[in-house]
């Protein structure tokens, strides 16, 4: 990448990450097309790739743009002190929507890059996807898991959590008008009816 792409004007670095994240989200890597991310965007094709080089360069930065900005509202945004499983959880959702202010499809583009199957695609991403998600695991493994009930399955309650914000997440986006707002407060509905349901 060509690292002038910084001395662009914030507004108009956005402008193009947004529309990278909107089309790789919906479409993968292999469907999205750089002439809908440069329409979206409102610049020339030619400017994508004196920046990235290809679309695959494209891809890999916003993949690495990405974790980073969320790394960064973790390290700041998660007290060490916070022990219980479910508050945990609702920290991390609380610092994803907050982003999504900013980069609204940038949790739906890295849910979709978690089952990317473009070889090329999935090979440059790799490592930082590793990295993220190891990050994301340690954060969780701080989860006092002792306050479940006798009998309770831990890792079947994290998936049903995974599954549930997923889901909240695409039914957002299917309904229009995307407010992060909005999916956070559904996922504290949902996490704090499976707290009531899974603590003693």
């Amino acid at each position: 990448m060509n690292e002038k792409f910084f001395d662009l004007k914030k507004e108009k670095q956005d402008r193009i990450i947004n529309a990278a994240l909107k089309a790789f989200a919906i479409g993968g890597y292999m469907h999205a097309s750089t002439d809908d991310i440069v329409r979206m965007a409102g610049i020339s094709k030619g400017l994508i790739f004196h920046y990235f080089e290809t679309k695959l360069g494209l891809y890999q930065f916003v993949y690495n743009y990405s974790t980073r900005v969320i790394n960064i509202e973790l390290a700041t945004g998660i007290s060490r002190d916070i022990t219980d499983f479910f508050s945990i959880r609702l920290e991390i959702e609380k610092v994803l929507s907050t982003c999504m202010k900013q980069y609204p499809y940038i949790q739906l583009f890295l849910t979709r890059a978690e089952n990317e199957t473009t070889p090329e695609a999935a090979t440059a991403i790799l490592l930082t996807r590793e990295s993220f998600e190891q990050t994301i695991r340690d954060i969780l493994d701080r989860g006092d898991i002792t306050r479940f009930k006798e009998g309770a399955n831990y890792q079947l309650i994290e998936n049903i959590v995974s599954m549930t914000c997923r889901g909240i997440l695409e039914s957002k986006f299917r309904e229009g008008d995307f407010l992060a707002d909005d999916y956070y407060d559904e996922v504290v509905e949902y996490l704090e009816m499976l707290r009531e349901l899974t603590y003693n």
